[in-house]
Protein backbone atom coordinates (compact mmCIF):
# COMPACT_ATOMS: atom_id res chain seq x y z
CA UNK A 1 0.00 0.00 0.00
CA UNK A 2 1.30 3.02 -0.87
CA UNK A 3 0.40 5.20 2.35
CA UNK A 4 -0.02 2.18 4.45
CA UNK A 5 1.31 -0.89 5.10
CA UNK A 6 0.82 -4.70 6.54
CA UNK A 7 2.04 -5.14 10.33
CA UNK A 8 4.08 -7.79 9.08
CA UNK A 9 5.89 -5.38 7.38
CA UNK A 10 5.78 -2.63 9.41
CA UNK A 11 9.26 -3.45 11.08
CA UNK A 12 10.97 -6.15 11.12
CA UNK A 13 13.85 -5.59 13.24
CA UNK A 14 13.60 -2.87 16.37
CA UNK A 15 15.32 0.30 16.66
CA UNK A 16 17.89 2.32 18.88
CA UNK A 17 16.00 5.29 18.03
CA UNK A 18 12.25 5.50 17.91
CA UNK A 19 11.27 2.54 16.42
CA UNK A 20 7.87 0.32 15.96
CA UNK A 21 8.19 -3.12 15.70
CA UNK A 22 5.72 -5.78 15.63
CA UNK A 23 6.35 -7.93 18.83
CA UNK A 24 5.25 -11.45 16.86
CA UNK A 25 9.16 -10.18 15.08
CA UNK A 26 11.23 -9.25 18.41
CA UNK A 27 13.75 -11.99 18.97
CA UNK A 28 12.83 -14.78 22.02
CA UNK A 29 14.72 -13.57 24.86
CA UNK A 30 14.88 -16.34 27.84
CA UNK A 31 14.14 -15.05 31.42
CA UNK A 32 16.85 -14.78 34.39
CA UNK A 33 15.48 -16.80 36.85
CA UNK A 34 18.71 -15.47 39.34
CA UNK A 35 17.27 -11.88 39.41
CA UNK A 36 14.65 -11.63 42.37
CA UNK A 37 13.55 -15.21 42.22
CA UNK A 38 11.02 -15.01 44.81
CA UNK A 39 9.27 -12.34 42.86
CA UNK A 40 6.95 -12.18 39.86
CA UNK A 41 7.82 -12.35 36.16
CA UNK A 42 7.41 -8.52 35.37
CA UNK A 43 8.39 -7.14 39.04
CA UNK A 44 11.42 -5.29 37.83
CA UNK A 45 9.63 -3.25 35.01
CA UNK A 46 7.45 -0.34 36.02
CA UNK A 47 5.16 0.55 34.06
CA UNK A 48 2.95 3.34 33.47
CA UNK A 49 -0.86 3.22 31.44
CA UNK A 50 -2.07 5.53 28.68
CA UNK A 51 -5.03 5.63 25.91
CA UNK A 52 -5.35 8.16 22.65
CA UNK A 53 -8.15 8.01 21.22
CA UNK A 54 -6.57 8.91 17.56
CA UNK A 55 -9.41 7.22 15.34
CA UNK A 56 -7.79 4.07 14.38
CA UNK A 57 -9.57 1.37 11.91
CA UNK A 58 -8.75 -0.92 14.99
CA UNK A 59 -7.52 -1.07 18.34
CA UNK A 60 -3.66 -1.63 19.08
CA UNK A 61 -1.58 -0.89 21.88
CA UNK A 62 2.39 -0.40 22.36
CA UNK A 63 4.82 -0.70 24.80
CA UNK A 64 7.06 3.10 24.91
CA UNK A 65 10.40 2.71 26.22
CA UNK A 66 13.20 5.33 25.81
CA UNK A 67 16.43 6.34 26.95
CA UNK A 68 18.53 2.84 27.49
CA UNK A 69 21.63 4.20 27.21
CA UNK A 70 23.85 1.34 26.20
CA UNK A 71 27.46 2.10 27.89
CA UNK A 72 29.73 -0.38 25.93
CA UNK A 73 33.13 0.01 24.55
CA UNK A 74 35.99 -2.52 23.33
CA UNK A 75 39.40 -2.86 24.64
CA UNK A 76 40.89 -2.12 21.31
CA UNK A 77 38.77 1.72 21.19
CA UNK A 78 39.89 4.49 21.79
CA UNK A 79 40.58 5.35 25.38
CA UNK A 80 37.91 8.17 25.67
CA UNK A 81 35.50 5.75 24.73
CA UNK A 82 37.04 3.29 27.75
CA UNK A 83 36.78 6.30 30.08
CA UNK A 84 33.02 6.69 29.02
CA UNK A 85 32.38 3.09 29.60
CA UNK A 86 34.14 3.30 32.84
CA UNK A 87 31.92 6.75 34.16
CA UNK A 88 28.80 6.31 32.41
CA UNK A 89 28.03 2.10 33.33
CA UNK A 90 28.55 3.18 37.26
CA UNK A 91 25.91 6.66 36.12
CA UNK A 92 23.04 4.09 34.51
CA UNK A 93 24.08 1.53 37.07
CA UNK A 94 25.15 -1.30 34.34
CA UNK A 95 21.82 -3.00 34.16
CA UNK A 96 20.58 -1.35 30.81
CA UNK A 97 21.07 -4.68 28.73
CA UNK A 98 18.42 -6.41 30.71
CA UNK A 99 15.92 -3.32 31.14
CA UNK A 100 15.87 -3.51 27.75
CA UNK A 101 15.35 -7.33 27.19
CA UNK A 102 12.52 -7.50 30.17
CA UNK A 103 11.02 -4.53 27.92
CA UNK A 104 10.77 -6.53 24.94
CA UNK A 105 10.16 -9.98 26.29
CA UNK A 106 7.20 -8.13 28.79
CA UNK A 107 5.64 -6.42 24.72
CA UNK A 108 6.11 -10.01 23.55
CA UNK A 109 3.60 -11.01 25.46
CA UNK A 110 1.27 -8.07 25.97
CA UNK A 111 1.38 -5.38 23.34
CA UNK A 112 1.43 -5.83 19.64
CA UNK A 113 4.01 -2.77 19.11
CA UNK A 114 6.84 -1.49 20.78
CA UNK A 115 8.12 2.23 20.62
CA UNK A 116 11.60 3.48 21.39
CA UNK A 117 11.74 7.48 21.51
CA UNK A 118 16.06 7.83 21.65
CA UNK A 119 18.98 7.34 23.44
CA UNK A 120 19.53 3.83 23.19
CA UNK A 121 23.22 4.36 23.30
CA UNK A 122 25.06 6.59 24.80
CA UNK A 123 27.59 7.53 22.81
CA UNK A 124 29.25 6.17 19.42
CA UNK A 125 31.19 3.51 20.48
CA UNK A 126 31.94 -0.02 18.00
CA UNK A 127 30.65 -2.02 20.83
CA UNK A 128 27.19 -0.10 21.38
CA UNK A 129 26.35 0.06 17.86
CA UNK A 130 26.75 -3.32 17.76
CA UNK A 131 24.62 -4.04 20.37
CA UNK A 132 21.87 -2.34 18.25
CA UNK A 133 22.65 -4.74 15.70
CA UNK A 134 22.21 -7.53 17.83
CA UNK A 135 19.17 -6.87 19.30
CA UNK A 136 17.64 -4.96 16.12
CA UNK A 137 17.98 -6.35 13.20
CA UNK A 138 18.18 -4.50 10.14
CA UNK A 139 15.08 -2.62 8.93
CA UNK A 140 14.90 -0.35 11.39
CA UNK A 141 12.68 2.98 11.25
CA UNK A 142 13.12 5.82 13.96
CA UNK A 143 13.70 9.25 15.25
CA UNK A 144 17.24 9.72 16.62
CA UNK A 145 17.64 10.37 20.37
CA UNK A 146 20.50 13.01 21.10
CA UNK A 147 23.18 10.42 21.91
CA UNK A 148 22.61 8.97 18.96
CA UNK A 149 24.52 11.56 17.87
CA UNK A 150 27.42 12.34 20.48
CA UNK A 151 30.96 11.14 19.56
CA UNK A 152 32.23 11.88 22.96
CA UNK A 153 30.25 13.63 25.10
CA UNK A 154 31.86 16.30 27.72
CA UNK A 155 34.75 14.51 26.23
CA UNK A 156 35.12 16.82 23.57
CA UNK A 157 34.17 20.27 23.02
CA UNK A 158 31.09 20.91 20.51
CA UNK A 159 28.42 23.21 19.69
CA UNK A 160 25.25 20.90 19.72
CA UNK A 161 23.72 22.10 15.83
CA UNK A 162 23.29 21.01 12.34
CA UNK A 163 27.23 21.27 11.68
CA UNK A 164 27.91 19.10 14.59
CA UNK A 165 25.07 16.92 13.37
CA UNK A 166 26.82 16.92 9.35
CA UNK A 167 29.57 16.15 11.23
CA UNK A 168 28.52 12.77 12.59
CA UNK A 169 25.12 11.85 10.81
CA UNK A 170 26.85 9.61 8.21
CA UNK A 171 28.17 7.15 10.80
CA UNK A 172 23.98 6.92 12.39
CA UNK A 173 22.65 7.11 9.22
CA UNK A 174 24.44 3.96 8.38
CA UNK A 175 23.37 2.39 11.26
CA UNK A 176 20.04 2.98 11.50
CA UNK A 177 18.75 2.86 7.50
CA UNK A 178 16.11 5.30 7.69
CA UNK A 179 15.37 8.65 7.24
CA UNK A 180 16.63 10.26 10.68
CA UNK A 181 14.96 13.42 9.98
CA UNK A 182 11.40 12.27 9.57
CA UNK A 183 9.78 9.00 8.50
CA UNK A 184 6.24 8.04 8.90
CA UNK A 185 4.35 4.37 9.25
CA UNK A 186 0.89 3.76 9.19
CA UNK A 187 -0.95 1.44 11.78
CA UNK A 188 -4.55 0.42 11.37
CA UNK A 189 -4.97 3.68 10.25
CA UNK A 190 -2.78 6.02 12.32
CA UNK A 191 0.10 7.86 11.20
CA UNK A 192 3.17 7.88 13.75
CA UNK A 193 5.76 10.21 12.24
CA UNK A 194 9.26 10.34 13.79
CA UNK A 195 11.03 14.02 13.96
CA UNK A 196 14.37 14.62 15.03
CA UNK A 197 14.33 17.82 17.89
CA UNK A 198 17.14 16.27 19.75
CA UNK A 199 19.34 19.61 19.93
CA UNK A 200 15.57 21.66 20.56
CA UNK A 201 15.03 22.92 17.21
CA UNK A 202 13.42 21.38 13.96
CA UNK A 203 14.69 22.81 10.36
CA UNK A 204 12.22 24.28 7.46
CA UNK A 205 12.40 21.22 5.60
CA UNK A 206 11.04 18.95 8.32
CA UNK A 207 8.28 21.48 8.54
CA UNK A 208 7.53 20.73 5.04
CA UNK A 209 8.01 17.27 5.42
CA UNK A 210 5.40 17.16 8.00
CA UNK A 211 2.94 19.13 6.44
CA UNK A 212 3.08 16.51 3.93
CA UNK A 213 2.34 13.78 6.16
CA UNK A 214 -0.98 16.37 7.08
CA UNK A 215 -1.92 16.35 3.66
CA UNK A 216 -2.44 12.54 3.92
CA UNK A 217 -5.61 13.08 6.18
CA UNK A 218 -5.07 10.78 8.65
CA UNK A 219 -4.60 11.04 12.34
CA UNK A 220 -1.00 11.57 13.50
CA UNK A 221 0.62 10.24 16.70
CA UNK A 222 4.43 12.22 16.91
CA UNK A 223 7.38 10.63 18.16
CA UNK A 224 10.63 12.45 19.13
CA UNK A 225 13.08 12.40 21.80
CA UNK A 226 13.07 15.82 23.40
CA UNK A 227 9.46 16.90 24.78
CA UNK A 228 7.66 20.19 23.69
CA UNK A 229 7.13 22.51 26.27
CA UNK A 230 3.78 22.49 28.31
CA UNK A 231 3.96 24.14 32.37
CA UNK A 232 3.36 20.28 33.68
CA UNK A 233 6.22 18.59 31.93
CA UNK A 234 8.52 21.83 32.54
CA UNK A 235 7.93 22.10 36.18
CA UNK A 236 8.39 18.41 36.40
CA UNK A 237 11.50 18.44 34.54
CA UNK A 238 12.94 21.32 36.23
CA UNK A 239 11.75 19.96 39.97
CA UNK A 240 13.90 16.27 38.68
CA UNK A 241 16.89 18.26 37.67
CA UNK A 242 17.21 21.66 39.20
CA UNK A 243 15.58 21.24 42.35
CA UNK A 244 13.41 24.53 41.40
CA UNK A 245 9.67 24.44 42.03
CA UNK A 246 9.65 22.35 44.58
CA UNK A 247 6.17 23.19 46.12
CA UNK A 248 2.88 22.63 44.48
CA UNK A 249 2.37 26.33 45.19
CA UNK A 250 5.16 27.00 42.61
CA UNK A 251 3.14 27.00 39.99
CA UNK A 252 4.45 29.98 38.05
CA UNK A 253 6.35 27.96 35.06
CA UNK A 254 8.26 29.92 32.40
CA UNK A 255 10.25 27.63 29.23
CA UNK A 256 13.44 25.65 30.47
CA UNK A 257 16.40 27.33 29.15
CA UNK A 258 19.05 26.38 31.07
CA UNK A 259 19.43 22.69 30.58
CA UNK A 260 20.82 21.19 27.82
CA UNK A 261 18.83 20.31 24.20
CA UNK A 262 15.81 21.83 25.55
CA UNK A 263 13.24 23.83 22.99
CA UNK A 264 14.55 27.01 21.60
CA UNK A 265 12.67 29.89 20.35
CA UNK A 266 14.16 30.30 16.61
CA UNK A 267 11.01 31.14 14.55
CA UNK A 268 10.75 28.02 12.45
CA UNK A 269 10.70 25.61 15.97
CA UNK A 270 8.19 28.29 17.51
CA UNK A 271 6.24 28.92 14.64
CA UNK A 272 6.00 25.41 13.85
CA UNK A 273 5.20 24.55 17.73
CA UNK A 274 2.03 26.87 17.23
CA UNK A 275 0.80 25.41 14.29
CA UNK A 276 0.36 21.95 15.73
CA UNK A 277 -1.07 23.56 18.40
CA UNK A 278 -4.29 24.32 16.26
CA UNK A 279 -3.63 21.39 13.77
CA UNK A 280 -6.75 18.67 14.86
CA UNK A 281 -5.07 15.31 13.25
CA UNK A 282 -2.33 15.28 15.88
CA UNK A 283 -3.32 13.19 18.31
CA UNK A 284 -1.01 12.17 20.63
CA UNK A 285 3.13 13.03 20.99
CA UNK A 286 5.50 10.78 22.83
CA UNK A 287 8.56 11.17 23.82
CA UNK A 288 11.34 10.51 26.00
CA UNK A 289 14.55 12.92 27.36
CA UNK A 290 14.10 13.36 30.79
CA UNK A 291 14.05 10.28 32.21
CA UNK A 292 10.48 10.86 34.02
CA UNK A 293 7.64 9.62 33.30
CA UNK A 294 4.88 12.44 33.24
CA UNK A 295 2.25 13.93 30.69
CA UNK A 296 0.27 17.02 29.94
CA UNK A 297 -2.24 18.90 27.54
CA UNK A 298 -0.08 19.73 24.42
CA UNK A 299 -3.28 21.26 22.23
CA UNK A 300 -6.71 20.83 21.87
CA UNK A 301 -6.87 17.52 20.02
CA UNK A 302 -3.52 15.70 21.75
CA UNK A 303 -1.65 15.17 24.42
CA UNK A 304 2.00 14.47 24.95
CA UNK A 305 3.34 11.58 26.85
CA UNK A 306 6.79 11.12 28.26
CA UNK A 307 8.47 8.17 29.43
CA UNK A 308 10.60 7.51 32.30
CA UNK A 309 14.60 6.01 31.47
CA UNK A 310 14.50 2.41 30.46
CA UNK A 311 17.95 1.84 32.49
CA UNK A 312 15.24 1.97 35.16
CA UNK A 313 13.11 -0.49 33.39
CA UNK A 314 10.75 2.23 32.94
CA UNK A 315 7.98 1.93 30.16
CA UNK A 316 4.41 2.90 29.57
CA UNK A 317 1.62 0.90 27.81
CA UNK A 318 -0.48 2.99 25.08
CA UNK A 319 -3.58 1.75 23.94
CA UNK A 320 -4.96 3.53 20.79
CA UNK A 321 -8.38 3.24 19.69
Amino acid sequence: MKNGFCRRDFVKGFTALSGLIAVSKLPALADDPTVFPKRGKWERLVLAYNHIDAGATKPFSILHISDTHFTEAYPHEDPRSLELKKIRTQTFGGHQEEALRDSISWAKENVDFLLHTGDLIDWQSEANFDLVKKYFGSELFGAVGNHEYSRYMWLEEAIYNEEYKNGTRAKVASAYPFDISVASKVVNGVNFVTMDDVFGYVTESQVERFRAEVKKGLPIILCMHVPFYTPKIWRANSKFWNGVNKRLSSLNAKPWEKSGHTQLTDPTTKNFIAYLKTEKLLKGILAGHTHITVQDRFSPTAMEYVVGGNFLFHGQEITIS
